[in-house]
């Protein structure tokens, strides 16, 4: 078995990708939308898998594994990706190496399997507590070293300090295995993300991350991050979207890895104001302000960069100018 990553960059260029934020819309319009992106030509797709949404104007956290299941089948060319699906605490590490196995199959082989130490406001569910940031990476690379493990074929059994696996196998595994991505925060996750995985994934555009991963073994494998953007001809309107449904991304990520619900996540943000999410998020519809917002990740060395529309009935919308205009903008820009 290979694996190899089965949407890598375009020659010379960056890739553009589109963001299923399932926190923002159900799953049967999470589909649609992607079939929409694929149509206006995006480069690939990303998808959270979230039990809760950040907020509650969000309003939405459908499972992400039967919207990906149902996009594998809607659509013919588009690469699909967990962006990101934790597993160490509301999954078992290998039933996410078949879940990721079974994805590879009905994509036919267009499936990357993001991976990441997750959030107490998904994990928290299923009543095993909330472990502390350095407990919670020992898990994860536990974890992703049976993922790889499964991959492998064969039976496999496991005991860990955190897991045990007995004689687990996936019967149905594609010739050319899923691509492992990590996302990253700090140099233990770069260090494992460098030894482990296929690319690194990122939310901010921060060089030094994708320097310690080509320090601990990353070097030229494709690094992806992620932007929220708010498109509407009315960029007041925009503005004030949002700041009801993204203003939570303010708190960075020792805070946001920590609340429990949608509702600390309010009181957290109550200091946030809509001139704070103007600053931080292209509002509007002027492509050059979201072009210059895709910039600082291009210059860092990001190699793709996902936008996240804000807005779940925003989306067609915002696919149909992505079309005509925010992609040739983008292309033109970045290659």
């Amino acid at each position: 078995m290979t694996s190899t990553n089965s949407s890598g960059p375009a020659p010379g260029g960056t890739r553009i990708g589109y963001t299923m934020m399932t926190e923002q819309a159900g799953p049967k319009d999470l589909v649609a939308h992607v079939v929409h992106a694929e149509e206006a030509g995006y480069d690939f797709s990303v998808t959270s898998d979230h039990y809760f949404p950040w907020l509650a104007e969000q309003g939405h956290a459908p499972y992400a594994w039967s919207v990906l299941g149902a996009a594998a089948q809607a659509t013919s060319r588009i690469p699909l990706m967990t962006y990101v699906t934790c597993p160490t605490t509301r999954y078992h590490p290998a039933v996410i190496a078949q879940k990721a196995a079974t994805m590879q199959l009905l994509s036919d082989g267009r499936f990357r399997l993001g991976l990441g130490s997750g959030e107490n406001l998904n994990e928290h569910v299923v009543g095993g507590g909330w472990p502390n940031a350095g407990v919670r990476l020992e898990m994860f690379e536990e974890a992703v070293e049976i993922i790889r493990g499964l991959f492998g074929g064969g039976y496999l059994d496991h005991h860990g300090t955190h897991y045990d696996v007995e004689s687990a196998k996936l019967w149905d595994l594609p010739d050319t295995l899923p691509p492992i991505g990590v996302a990253v925060s700090g140099p233990r996750s770069c260090a494992i993300a460098g030894r482990l995985a296929d690319l690194v994934i990122a939310t901010e555009p921060k060089a030094e991350l994708l320097d310690a991963f080509d320090r601990e073994g990353g070097a030229g494998k494709p690094r992806v991050g992620q932007l929220p953007v708010c498109f509407d001809r009315d960029r007041e309107a925009a503005v004030r979207r949002a700041h009801e449904q993204f203003r939570w991304s303010q708190g960075g990520w020792p805070v946001n890895a920590n609340l429990p619900n949608p509702a600390a996540f309010d009181a957290a943000t109550q200091s946030v104001r809509p001139e704070d999410m103007a600053e931080a998020v292209p509002c509007g519809d002027d492509p050059e302000a979201f072009v210059e917002a895709v910039r600082p990740y291009v210059e860092a060395g990001f190699t793709e960069v996902a936008l996240v529309q804000i807005g779940g009935d925003t989306q067609h919308a915002f696919l149909d100018w992505s079309e005509k205009t925010l992609l040739p903008a983008l292309r033109g820009a970045f290659g």
